[in-house]
């Protein structure tokens, strides 16, 4: 299979590294196919759109019509000999902000529908931070729209593949209040995979346990570090900034500060009755996964983080996406 390659920072590349796992499961599906869609949820940053952009073009290698669309980004592919929907993604993905991210949403289901309609016999949709773009609260009802074409096709099919793929924990909760989706886990890339990427970066840099101390294996993380020439307080500082943590902070009672500090050091203590409003705000942020499913294979779509590990900010049920969200939040409340 052809390996693509994404911009870890604008203007340099690195080839697709690692996801082995998350690939096969794609394998799996185009061969047996789904009787729900599946939902991809991980960190921001770990790396779900580079593995959907990459099974699309395995996917296309396995004989399907399939398209990655992601609205939020204006952005899609489609390898497929149906030139008019690829004229309607075109001028869809051109039109101005708002407009474009609902007409590439619909697309993604007028895409299944129509191939299946021209007996198209193996079909795949892809969509990236479909939920963002057309409203959280819209998220189970797109989804029950993707999984009608599963249901109740207007033609008869041998697989179709149906995946989406998000980072907001709100989501997450709306979709898991029904039975329209399974939810997978996607978490940041195991340490063997991310020394890959890590030995891609030229020049000099920080050694490698460091790198993973900061990064827990994001690569998003990553770049930003790279691109700051490794000064982690710049990163540091952007984080703060981006995420409004002082706000966020100044805003808590000092019992909420106190459980707050606890969880810095181990996220596991907010899952208690009285902490939870305080879990839930630091999800709305998109600092923190919360119950985070046993590590079993059939429940995380590649290697899962591993049952604990407090210095890169995992717990055994909740964890910091990375652990320099939790370190900007220890600056904070320091300050």
């Amino acid at each position: 299979m052809k390996r693509l390659e994404f911009p870890l920072i604008p203007g340099f590349n690195v080839e697709f590294t690692d996801r082995d796992l998350a690939l096969r499961r794609i394998e799996y599906w185009a061969e047996h196919g789904m009787t729900v869609v599946h939902v991809v949820y991980g960190p921001e940053g770990c790396g779900k759109s580079a593995w959907l952009k990459q099974s699309t073009e395995l996917l296309r290698e396995l004989g399907f019509e399939v398209t990655y669309i992601n609205p939020l980004h204006q952005e899609f592919t489609a390898y497929t000999d149906m030139k008019d929907l690829i004229k309607q993604l075109t001028e869809a993905a051109a039109e101005v902000f708002g407009v474009a991210q609902v007409r590439l949403a619909t697309l993604a289901l007028e895409f299944v529908k129509e191939a299946l309609k021209r007996r198209k016999r193996r079909v795949a949709v892809l969509v990236d931070d479909a939920f963002k773009a057309i409203g959280i609260d819209k998220a189970a009802i797109y989804v029950k729209g993707i999984l009608g074409l599963i249901e109740y096709p207007p033609a008869d099919y041998d697989v179709i593949v149906t995946v989406a793929a998000t980072s907001e924990g709100l989501s997450r909760r709306e979709i898991g209040r029904h039975r329209w989706a399974y939810l997978d886990a996607m978490w940041n890339m195991s340490k063997e995979g991310f020394k890959q990427l890590y030995e891609h970066i030229p020049g000099s840099k920080p050694d490698f346990e460091e790198t993973w101390r900061l990064t827990g294996g994001n690569p998003k993380i990553l770049g930003q570090l790279y691109e700051a020439r490794w000064n982690v307080e710049a990163v540091l500082m952007r984080i703060i900034n981006d995420k409004r943590l002082k706000a966020f902070i100044s805003s808590l009672l000092p019992e909420e500060r106190k459980w707050l500090k606890e969880a810095v050091e181990d996220p596991d203590t907010l899952l208690m009755r009285e902490r939870i409003p305080l879990m839930d705000r630091l999800i709305d942020l998109n600092l923190i996964v919360d119950t985070i499913p046993e590590r079993l294979s059939h429940l995380w779509v590649d290697t899962p983080p591993p049952e604990k590990d407090l210095e890169i900010g995992v717990g055994k049920d909740n964890a910091w996406q990375a652990p320099l969200y939790k370190e900007a939040v220890r600056r904070v409340l320091g300050a």
